[in-house]
């Protein structure tokens, strides 16, 4: 039976953390289900579908908005697979999110997901873009500081220089998100300080014992100085400082530089994930 979700009960939750063990004990790897969203689901709207047998949960598709992209991601129980769920979950998802004048949906797939790539073509997706998932345990590992960097919490009269350094990394970013997202109890954005003058930025989320890193930034011009080592570094610590015991990350499949970085300060990859867009109408 089929469940658009508005909102996410405990038992659901404990269902779908549940159905992710199965997974990824069977897989491998990891899912990005976003944990810190799907404990704050807004119960305004459907964000979440899931299909339950016999009060067992056998599949999941969660909804994740970015301004005007939506990301899907989603599994199937290993011994349910084959039977036209994962179809089932899209085929739902696509006149609920077909009205929202998106600019992209883009549906997340594990690259051992031979089922997944598959499903995604079928519904004529294109491959859009793939990222590497890494994962830190512990600490980053120490090097050099420079002594005039620190970070610090973004304030709205930073909104135009982070958008900017969002620009010049990732295209245009959505402002109404930029301004609403600043701060929460879970999530912060925060800028890269140099001497007085703002030369980066990056979003920390946080959950329990569990962190990521986003939208991490330098500008180019102070590029290959160490200086994203060092904001990198401030930034784990301070997660680490909080409580966080793993910290999570991505980057782009063709960014060596960028790898290089994450894993020479301890970030180990996990899995490597394929974006696949597929059609609005």
């Amino acid at each position: 039976m089929l469940e658009q979700a508005v909102g996410l009960s405990p038992p659901a939750l404990q269902a779908i953390a549940e159905l992710e063990r199965r997974v990824v004990g069977a897989d491998g790897g990891r899912l990005k289900l976003e944990w810190g969203r799907l404990r704050r689901r807004s119960a305004v709207c459907v964000e979440d579908l899931l299909w339950w047998e016999g009060g067992r949960l056998l599949g999941f598709l969660g909804f994740y908005r970015f301004g005007s992209s939506l990301e899907l991601a989603g599994m199937v129980a290993p011994d349910a697979r084959r039977r036209g769920i994962g179809t089932a979950l899209l085929d739902a998802a696509v006149p609920l999110y077909g009205g929202l004048g998106l600019r992209e949906v883009l549906l997340i797939v594990p690259r051992p997901s031979v089922a997944g790539k598959h499903l995604a073509l079928r519904r004529g997706a294109v491959l859009d873009h793939s990222e590497h998932a890494l994962v830190l345990s512990g600490s980053p590992s120490p090097g050099p500081h420079a002594p005039a960097l620190s970070l610090r919490p973004a304030t709205p009269r930073d909104l135009p220089r982070i958008s900017r350094l969002l620009e010049l990394a990732f295209g245009p970013p959505p402002s109404a998100d930029l301004a609403s997202q600043l701060h929460s109890l879970h999530e912060r954005t925060v800028v890269v300080e140099l001497g007085g003058s703002v030369i980066g930025t990056l979003r920390l989320t946080r959950d329990g014992d569990a962190a990521r890193v986003y939208a991490f930034v330098i500008d180019p011009s102070w590029q290959g100085r160490g200086l994203g080592r060092d904001a990198l570094t401030c930034a784990c610590q301070q997660l680490h400082a909080e409580g966080a015991r793993r910290i999570g990350l991505e980057v782009s499949v063709d960014n060596d530089r960028a790898l290089a970085l994450y894993t020479s300060l301890g970030f180990a990859p996990v899995t490597t994930e394929d974006y696949f867009a597929l059609p609005l109408t």
